[in-house]
């Protein structure tokens, strides 16, 4: 259908064209969609078996639908991609506040220009980008901003009586009509608020200060909400949640694979950045498991959840940290090291909410331990579990060659135990870098036994990696100072502390690490 041509009522009728309700419209283009294999939420990754089926079972069944789980989990994602099942244009009586159906109007504007002209009222026609409203529900909302109220203006530059329906001032409900309407954080709305959409959502029709007024609204409704204990702001009232008829829980991805792929996609990294710095699939899992990290840790508040952005802000963070120690040096090409994801953790401390005893210890240290587990739970995924070899008991005398058997980082150990240290500089060259990790006695012999076909940056960036894993293993000390990694024999760590004045405080194991 060629709609340039169509600009009357008249010639819509003629059209042969039939309106169909919105949550109708949503349905036999989903159908289509299924029945063309289309992905209908292109980008929502991890949701593919959950959410994206049980959405799509919601929409055939023509339901309004809450979105129901943690921060950062793509609820507004999803809800926004449902413009995608409208169909392309819509045609509504022109200058009509409420998206006036032609051929079955609401307003009195509507039905009296029909009354007036007849087959010859103008129409408009509203693309599906424009047939989306959105409300972040916060505690000043009113009922006035969304079903609407008189306006008193109006009725004196019109000289109209405030029984008159041309008076009345229409919501952003309303104004959606025949659209999709979001809204979000739904518990923050005040509950005498949320009352007012009861008839909205169970007849379908909007009563304005008083007015006998029933306009039978066509919109399909979507909410998002944190759970409702999440804070003590609000809850959603029980009525009103009987009314929404789909309820889908999200949830965060439930496995590396797939949020690496979210990383991926929705990291803002500039084509600059990418020709200049290179980012390994170790360093990318290490920033992966932080955030998997944060959701089992004691000291964060499982209720708020630690949303995808952590990992998106971190992943661009380190690649900023590499650019910038690229340009200090004046390198062409660099690659992201592990000493770099020190530059992420403003990206941490920012996204985590802490319970009391993570208050206490405070947000960059939280940041930091977290760091730390993500290094030691991937390491074993790459080299042997340094815990088998401190359980092992000794039993006689034994080769040089069966104590590396049974222990494989002994060499590396020893050579630390024999009073050398290794100190990396934050802004280091890589040659330098590289350079100075040589000197670790077996460092570069354990890699290659592991890692043999690995190129010389990459066994460069494993070399490094295993210093900071045995560091979180306590195998070995690393300190970090101003900018500065060091990383030494932990008994001769322990001595140096031990030549310290503490007080009355004992000293842990996180002291040591």
């Amino acid at each position: 259908m060629d709609i340039s041509t169509i600009i009357t009522l008249g010639q819509l009728k003629e059209s042969g064209y039939k309106s169909l309700s919105i949550k109708e419209e949503v349905r036999n283009n989903l159908i289509s969609k299924i029945k063309s294999k289309e992905n209908p939420f292109t980008g929502i990754l991890g949701y593919e078996d959950t959410v994206i089926p049980d959405t799509e079972r919601a929409i055939l069944s023509r339901h309004n639908i809450l979105f129901l789980g943690l921060r950062g989990q793509a609820k507004t994602r999803m809800a926004r991609q449902m413009v995608d099942l409208l169909d392309e244009y819509m045609p509504i009586v022109s200058g009509s506040e409420v998206n006036d159906n032609p051929l079955n109007p609401l307003s009195k504007y509507a039905k009296d220009k029909i009354a007036e002209l007849g087959d010859n009222t103008p129409i408009h026609w509203v693309h599906r980008s424009e047939r989306y409203g959105e409300k972040l529900a916060t505690p000043d909302v009113s009922v006035a901003d969304l079903i609407g109220d008189i306006d008193p203006i109006k009725a004196a530059n019109l000289r109209l009586n405030f029984a008159d329906e041309l008076v009345i001032h229409f919501g952003i409900i309303p104004r959606s009509n025949r659209c999709i309407f979001v809204i979000n954080e739904l518990p923050d709305l005040q509950a005498r608020i949320q009352v007012s959409l009861f008839n909205i959502l169970q007849e379908g029709d909007i009563q304005i200060r008083g007015f006998k007024l029933r306009m039978p609204l066509d919109i399909l409704f979507v909410f998002t909400a944190n759970p409702e204990d999440y804070t003590n702001r609000g809850s959603i009232v029980t009525p009103l949640k009987d009314r929404i008829q789909s309820q889908i829980l999200t949830h965060y991805p439930k496995n590396i694979e797939t949020s690496l792929a979210i990383t991926e996609q929705e990291a803002d990294i500039l084509p600059a950045q990418s020709d200049l710095v290179e980012v390994s699939d170790l360093v990318k899992r290490l920033i992966e498991q932080i955030a998997f990290e944060a959701r089992n840790n004691e000291y964060v508040d499982k209720k708020s959840g630690v949303s995808a952005r952590l990992t998106i802000a971190a992943y661009e963070n380190a690649v900023s940290a590499a650019e910038r120690r690229a340009i200090i040096n004046n390198e062409k090409k660099t690659h992201v090291w592990v000493n770099d994801l020190a530059g992420i953790i403003p990206a941490i401390t920012g996204k985590i909410e802490l319970v009391y005893e993570g208050e206490q210890e405070g947000p960059y240290q939280v940041a930091v331990n977290l760091l730390e587990k993500s290094i030691r739970t991937q390491f074993v995924q790459y080299f042997p579990n340094p815990e088998h070899s401190k359980k092992r008991k000794p039993s006689g005398k034994k080769s040089v060659e069966e104590k590396e058997l049974e222990n494989p980082y002994k060499q590396i150990t020893r050579w630390f135990d024999a009073g050398h240290h290794l100190d990396l500089l934050t802004d280091m060259k890589d040659a330098d870098k590289i350079a100075a990790l040589y000197k670790v006695d077996g460092l570069y012999g354990f890699v290659k036994k592991h890692f043999h076909a690995a190129n010389d940056l990459e066994n460069a960036l494993l070399m490094e990696f295993v210093l900071h894993g045995l560091a979180a293993y306590s195998l070995i000390s690393k300190k970090s100072i101003e900018g500065r990694v060091s990383f030494t024999d932990l008994m001769g760590s322990m001595i140096n502390l031990n030549d310290l004045d503490f007080g009355d405080d004992e000293l842990t194991d996180d002291d040591f690490k």
